[in-house]
This record gives C-alpha cells, sequence and structure tokens, in this order.
C-alpha cells in the first residue's frame, strides 16, 4: 500500500483556498499511485478556529468542503481534520474530528479524546471528548487514528485519565496515524520526535505523523511530519517550514520505507536545558519569524510594512528580517532623529538601509517635540525634565510612523523584545506601537545572537549597531542600563521565571541576589497592563506574552 503525508499552509476559515489545496494534494497523490493519503487537523477551516466554531454557518461550510473533498475520494482513502457536530444533546456541540473519505462518501468519523487547555490552547471551550474508540478498516488493514493530542499524554505525570492509544491498542491495529496541528517553539521539534518514538516503542506499531506548516496570526507551525517503523528507525522527515509531500511504502509484512530514502536510527534529543541559551537554535527561529512575517502579511491581504529605524539593534534585526521576507522594496524605513539622537545612529540606520536596499526617510521630530514643550508649558511650567518629556518623544514617533502606515497602506512592525515586554520598558502608544510583534518572544541577548546570525556570511546590520551599548536615546547620554540590570543576568533571571516558574525562593538559591530578584518580578508583573495592550507576538519559545500567557492586571502576587 502507498499512502502520502501532506504538509501543508491552510488559511483559517478560506474554505474555498483549503478545500482547493486539499482537493490538488488528492489528485497528485492518484497520479502517483496512492491508495491513501493523510492531511492534519482541523484542515478543512484551519487551526486554531477559536470562536469562529461558535457560528453555525461556520460548521456549515465546513460540512461542504466536507462533502466536495469527499466527491475526489473516489479510489483513493483520504483522512481529513474538520469539526463535526454532536447529535447528542449532552456535552458540547461538536467534536475535533478526522473523517475517513472513501469511494465518495463519509466512511468514519474519528473524534480528539484528549482537548488541550494549557498555554495557547482552548479546545475544551469548544469541543466535545471522544468516549468510544474504534479502528478504520481500510483494504484489510486496521489503523488507529488519532488526533494530535491523543498521543502526547505518555509521560510519568499524565495529563489525562483517559489514554486513547491504549484503548485503540486493545483492538489490535496494524498502523498509527496522527493528524496534528502542533505549533513551533525552540525545543518542540525535539520533543514531538521523543513523543512519537514513545509511543512507537509503546504500542510495537509504526507511525505516520502529519503536521500543518504556516503561521497563523502569533503561532507557527513548523512541519516537521515524521514516518517512524516499529523498530523507531526514521523513514522520512518532511521538511520543516515549507509545505511537502511524501509518499510512504506500506508492506504486507507491517514494514514502513521509502525507497529512495534510508532509514535513520532515531536517538532521543536534548529538550530545553535548565539554563538560558541566547544561542539556542537560532536558525529555526530565525526561520519561524520569516514565516511568521510573511504568512501574517499573506493572509492579511497587505504586502508592504514600516519599521520605525532607530539605529539600534532590534529595529535594525526587525529591518532585516522584514526585508528577508516580503522584500527590500516592500519595507520603509523611518528615521526620527531628535535632539536627544547621536549622529552615529542615524548614520548607522542609513547605512543599514542602504545594505538592505530598502527604502527609507528621515523625519526630525526636533521641532514637533518643541510645539509640544510649548503647548504643554502652562501646565508643566516650573517641573523637571522627566519621563513625561521622554515618553512624549516616543509617541510622536509612535504617531508619525502610524500617520505613514495609515497613507501607504503599509503594517507597521513592531520592535519591542521580550526583555523590555517583561520589564515594561517601553511606551505604551509610542513604541509599543503596531500590528506585530517581531522581536516579543526574543529576549535581549537573544536578539544578539540573531543578528549575528543575520552577518553569518555577510555584513548587513552594521557591526556598530551589534556592538555599542543599547539606548533608548529619550534624554542626553542615556543607557538601558541607567534603567535595568545588565541584560546577560536580566534574560537568565526572566528565563527561569517566565519559562521555568521559578519563584523567588528558588531564584535566589540558584546564586542570584534577593534584592535583584524582588526587582525584576515586581517589573514583570506590574506591568501586565502594558502587554496586554500589545499587538501579536510571534511565538517562538514553550511560553510567549500573549494568548499563551494568561495574568491577572490586577494582581498582587510578587508586585
Amino acid at each position: 500500500m502507498k499512502v502520502a503525508l501532506a504538509q501543508q499552509n491552510y488559511h483559517i476559515g478560506n474554505f474555498e483556498y483549503n478545500t482547493q489545496k486539499i482537493i490538488s494534494a488528492i489528485r497528485d497523490a492518484k497520479a502517483n499511485g496512492a491508495d491513501l493519503i493523510i492531511f492534519s487537523e482541523l484542515c478543512v477551516c484551519g487551526y486554531p478556529p477559536r470562536d469562529f466554531l461558535e457560528f453555525p454557518d461556520f460548521i456549515d461550510q465546513s460540512m461542504v468542503a466536507v462533502a466536495q473533498i469527499a466527491h475526489e475520494a473516489d479510489t483513493i482513502g483520504v483522512l481529513i481534520g474538520a469539526p463535526s457536530r454532536n447529535p447528542k444533546p449532552e456535552g458540547k456541540d461538536l467534536f475535533n474530528s478526522v473523517y475517513f473519505l472513501f469511494q465518495s462518501e463519509i466512511k468514519n468519523v474519528i473524534h480528539k479524546t484528549l482537548l488541550p487547555t494549557y498555554d495557547i490552547f482552548d479546545e475544551y471551550r469548544y469541543f466535545e471528548p471522544a468516549s468510544t474508540w474504534e479502528l478504520i478498516l481500510f483494504k484489510g488493514k486496521k489503523l488507529a487514528v488519532t488526533i494530535c493530542e491523543d498521543i502526547w499524554d505518555i509521560c510519568e505525570n499524565p495529563l489525562y485519565t483517559i489514554n486513547p492509544m491504549d484503548e485503540l491498542s486493545k483492538l489490535s491495529p496494524d498502523l498509527m496515524i496522527n493528524l496534528s496541528a502542533s505549533p513551533f517553539d525552540y525545543i518542540h521539534a525535539a520533543e514531538r520526535k521523543n513523543m512519537i518514538a514513545n509511543n512507537v516503542a509503546r504500542y510495537k506499531l509504526p507511525m505516520l505523523y502529519c503536521n500543518t506548516v504556516g503561521s497563523q496570526t502569533e503561532i507557527v507551525f513548523d512541519g516537521g511530519s515524521i514516518a517512524m517503523d516499529a523498530q523507531q528507525n526514521i523513514i522520512a522527515e518532511l521538511p520543516y517550514f515549507q509545505e511537502a509531500t511524501q509518499m510512504i511504502e506500506w508492506a504486507d509484512n507491517g514494514q514502513i520505507s521509502v525507497p529512495s530514502l534510508a532509514p535513520r536510527s532515531y536517538a532521543a534529543a536534548p529538550v530545553l536545558g535548565s539554563q538560558y541559551d541566547a544561542g539556542l537554535h537560532i536558525e529555526d527561529i530565525h526561520q519561524a519569524l520569516i514565516l511568521g512575517i510573511r504568512d501574517y502579511f499573506a493572509k492579511m491581504n497587505f504586502t508592504k510594512a514600516i519599521v520605525a529605524s532607530s539605529g539600534g539593534i532590534d529595529s535594525a534585526l526587525v529591518l532585516a528580517l522584514a526585508c528577508e521576507a516580503l522584500g527590500a522594496t516592500n519595507v520603509q524605513a523611518l528615521l526620527l532623529p531628535s535632539q536627544f539622537s547621536t549622529d552615529h545612529s542615524v548614520n548607522d540606520a542609513v547605512a543599514l538601509s542602504q545594505n538592505l536596499g530598502n527604502p527609507y526617510h528621515i523625519i526630525a521630530i526636533k521641532d514637533v517635540f518643541a510645539s509640544y514643550e510649548q503647548a504643554l508649558q502652562p501646565v508643566f511650567s516650573g517641573l523637571a525634565f522627566s519621563v513625561a518629556e521622554e515618553n512624549l518623544q516616543s509617541r510622536i514617533r509612535g504617531a508619525m510612523v502610524m500617520a505613514l502606515s495609515n497613507k501607504f497602506g503599509s503594517i507597521l512592525l513592531n520592535t519591542s523584545n521580550k526583555s523590555e515586554l517583561a520589564t515594561g520598558y517601553g511606551t505604551l502608544y509610542g513604541d509599543m506601537a503596531g500590528g506585530l510583534g517581531v522581536l516579543g518572544d526574543l529576549y535581549k541577548m537573544q536578539v544578539y545572537a540573531l543578528a549575528n546570525y543575520i552577518n553569518r556570511s555577510i555584513e548587513i546590520i552594521p557591526q556598530n549597531i551589534i556592538d555599542k551599548a543599547p539606548s533608548a536615546e529619550l534624554r542626553p547620554g542615556q543607557k538601558d542600563s541607567d534603567s535595568l540590570p545588565d541584560y546577560r543576568i536580566l534574560d537568565a533571571v526572566l528565563f527561569q521565571y517566565i519559562e521555568k516558574r521559578k519563584g523567588p525562593k528558588e531564584l535566589i538559591a540558584m546564586g542570584y541576589e534577593p534584592t535583584l530578584v524582588t526587582r525584576i518580578l515586581k517589573l514583570v508583573n506590574t506591568n501586565e497592563y502594558k502587554r496586554n495592550q500589545f499587538c501579536p507576538i510571534i511565538r517562538v519559545s514553550p511560553k510567549a506574552f500573549g494568548v499563551g500567557r494568561r495574568m491577572p492586571i490586577v494582581g498582587k502576587y510578587l508586585s
């Protein structure tokens, strides 16, 4: 039997687009002699559909698309993911389902059992879990079909009380198949391989695992679909961050193979370590950010971006990434120097745009700032220059760059990094403005590591931008270090608190100075109100700000 894995990039709610993409892959698979083709979780409607699922019309359109796809499943078996209605009045109205299509009919509908409600996931909000389990019979073979999370609860501390593969294994299946929408973070590919290998070892069966690819607002899906035989050899591993299709041979003796590929022995991969490492998986992070930017623009029908280019490391990196993702001619840089901006910052920003080949404009804000000062003078009279005037400059810049965004129909890319967002080192309605946060899930030292990666072959980001001390340049001689701890220490503490959930006692026991720990954690927790108003952030870590981290704004804990 020949089985095709179809790793595709879908658009949430774009049923015509998704359906045609699926049908095209089915036709190609039939032309190549495939008996069965496997797609990914909720591929018909796109993942995650979130509250679209509450609209009956959305479900109706999904069902129409399933029927269209079924028409193509004449001589080939097709496994697709889509919501299905729960016929029982008890429980949620929908299931997260896999439809098995063959002979132009819906032969089976398999429901997802384990519905995650952690981090970015909120599936139990919409779906009813499966309570019965069955195999799919196809051409004399018994298929154990599961959906994403269904194969993840295989650990020493299970999250759920039922394991669907345990139930399916009682029915003596021949093959495990999993349709998945497993998002990227920089350790998840390693976790994913380990999880697949653990299932294969436990059930002594080969597994075909099909993951989606593409970015959906803040969530990036990296693909990396895998075929693993019963001996835990990787028979095929599809590319990361791109669409692909792979044909798998499934022999009568149960062995799977790809004649053109040599099997690779699986070795347990290391996952997230206990210490912060700014250089970890930088190449993967780079690819994820490029895909995140590119898909956000394509799926929102935008083509042009604008970046407030300051001559600093953060805006330089965002500009370089945007030019790579969208093409340099589609990315406009706006330089907005004030009387506190140094000549080298302006020169560095100009040199960067010249290296990249993107258009740039310089608009000095000194006179605009002076007019604001004059207007505010009756109220501010006699008061010293303070953070109010500093933030005013940032808000003038925000207004300027948004004016160009509106005038030219471009999306403003925000340049705030995770260290700044964590500690509130940013100005609401100023440098925190934007339509998409490109660096919001990268700590400052990761920003430097990624900038050096961008420069790995040729100097794109001027070395002076990388080497100079970071500064907001909102007052004479200002440096980030005036307001924040050294980024190497700050990032390490933030990593332990945010990613590893370490409390103050644990952090102090690790050797961090008690006053510093108290200060950093207070900064994080008292600035939740700022992050709550921030734009979507491309997620690359196991714990990003945004939908996957839900904290009270008015909470007292550690504040």
